[in-house]
């Protein structure tokens, strides 16, 4: 079938369709013209019957076997009335059924144009790459923003070292500074009498290395202090 031809049925099923709902919906406008005749024909028999049942007993029988033939008629075009209206509601539902099947295959068909060129293997794939763009995009952020120089790590055994070698080397500064310090003279003792000039009098006639002795006792005692 060729694209005309099926746009083309399409066109002829709606039309008809369309159609048949006016030809029914019309009937049902006449059925309800005629219901109307009938109910005043009914009413008007009805009256004649009222007015003749005491003077003309004949005249109301017959008015009552009209009425009773109107009310028969009625009741066929009630019948029939009924199963115009059913047709016409089922002929609707069906034309919005088949257009409702229509839309859903129009979607049918964009999701499959759609999918056309993907697989779940395609999809997998491409997740994973962006997964592995989006980690090195972090791995690059974190990198920018660290400053050059701060992420070194400290050797603590170094810094250690480094602090005992400081130590070790302002001790040694202190006893330098000590050994160039000027020795002075010890303090005398005043003694009395002639003890005090024999204790002068030897301390004249000591030897160079005894004053010297002497002097080293006094610089280990300050250093000990």
């Amino acid at each position: 079938m060729s694209w005309f031809s099926w746009v083309s049925g399409k066109r002829n099923n709606k039309d008809s369709a369309r159609d048949a709902i006016i030809g029914l919906r019309e009937q049902l406008h006449l059925i309800n013209k005629k219901e109307e005749h009938l109910l005043a024909k009914i009413e008007d028999e009805q009256r004649k019957a009222k007015a003749n049942v005491t003077s003309n007993k004949r005249a109301a029988q017959a008015a009552l076997r009209q009425k009773k033939v109107y009310e028969n008629e009625l009741d066929r075009l009630a019948g029939t009335r009924m199963t115009l209206e059913t047709q016409v509601n089922a002929i609707e539902n069906a034309n919005m059924n088949i257009e409702t099947m229509r839309a859903m295959q129009r979607g049918f068909d964009a999701l499959k144009n759609i999918h056309g060129s993907m697989n779940i293997d395609k999809v997998d794939t491409t997740m994973d790459n962006i997964r592995e763009q989006m980690a090195l995009t972090s791995e690059i952020s974190d990198a920018i923003s660290n400053p050059v120089g701060m992420g070194a790590e400290l050797d603590e055994d170094e810094l250690k070292q480094e602090l005992e070698d400081l130590e070790q080397e302002e001790l040694n500064q202190r006893l330098s500074g000590a050994e160039a310090a000027p020795v002075h003279a010890l303090p005398s003792t005043s003694i009395k009498g002639p003890a005090a000039a024999s204790t002068s009098a030897s301390r004249t006639n000591a030897s160079p290395e005894v004053d010297e002795d002497e002097e080293l006792r006094a610089l280990q005692a300050e250093l000990a202090m």
